[in-house]
């Protein structure tokens, strides 16, 4: 039988996929970090289905549930918060299935980076203003960062960051960005993303500590960094619609496009 790594997206029950939604639907196990998956998103599991909250699980015990249920012949839902390839922990659990020979697939489900965009109203790649997103995290309880992946090193590119699980690391964000960004950097806090108190702070590098101090948030926010988040009208138009740009689909007014 199969384990079924599924996204559910960042909050919202109406963000999951449809395929990640019927997966849901047709398992006999349905495991679910309730601290950060809606119940209503695995109220899809059947009524016969076993729906365990994992949020106070270890490794080994969740691996002993999906193994009995492999055992037993049965289809296992293994559901993610956001997407399960971005910090969902799914690595380690795929190198025991492997050792184990149980099969698996995964469904991608909307990073909540790409939600608080939506719910921003934002694009978070502005022509010659900022053209890459760097998605990272700071080292604080969790595991070390990788050589060359720290702040500093990240922020030398200028790109714009998009920092997880870093909340309370704020100060650290400041004094090793500032150098790159300046103080005056628009930073953004997106909180509880597609959740119903969703929240959004915006300040800069030097007013961002003091602004999320004041509204007591402790966990469950993603930081964006960087210039492009402050742009209104100084920005020109991309390249993807304009006029004078010719491609394949769209030759130069008066030529025809060239046959493949």
């Amino acid at each position: 039988m199969t384990v079924h790594f599924i996204g559910a997206g960042p909050g919202d029950p109406d963000l999951i996929t449809v395929r990640g939604q019927r997966l849901i639907q047709r398992c006999a196990l349905c495991l679910y970090a309730g601290s950060l998956v809606p119940e209503a998103v695995v109220a899809e599991a059947p009524k016969s289905a076993r729906v365990i909250d994992t949020a106070s699980m270890t490794l080994d015990d969740i691996m002993a549930e999906i193994g009995a249920a492999v055992a037993a012949g049965d289809e296992v839902a293994r559901v993610h918060s956001g997407d399960p390839s971005l910090y969902g922990a799914i690595a380690e659990q795929i190198r025991r299935l492997k050792a184990m020979g149980v099969a698996y697939d995964i469904t991608p489900g909307v990073s909540a980076y790409a939600a608080a965009a939506a719910g921003l109203g934002i694009e978070l790649t502005i022509p010659e203003v900022s053209q890459t997103l760097i998605l990272t995290r700071t080292a604080m309880k969790s595991s070390a960062m990788p050589d060359g992946e720290d702040l500093a090193s990240l922020g030398r590119t200028g790109a714009t960051l998009a920092i997880h699980l870093s909340i309370r690391n704020l100060r650290a964000i400041e004094r090793e960005l500032t150098p790159f960004y300046g103080a005056d950097c628009p930073v953004i806090v997106a909180y509880r993303v597609g959740w119903p108190d969703e929240s959004y702070i915006h300040a800069t590098l030097s007013t961002i500590r003091d602004a999320v101090q004041k509204a007591k948030i402790t966990r469950t926010a993603l930081i964006f960094v960087g210039k492009g988040l402050g742009m209104d009208a100084a920005f020109r138009d991309s390249a993807l619609y304009d006029a004078a740009h010719a491609h394949i689909l769209r030759p130069v007014r008066g030529q025809k496009a060239a046959k493949t």
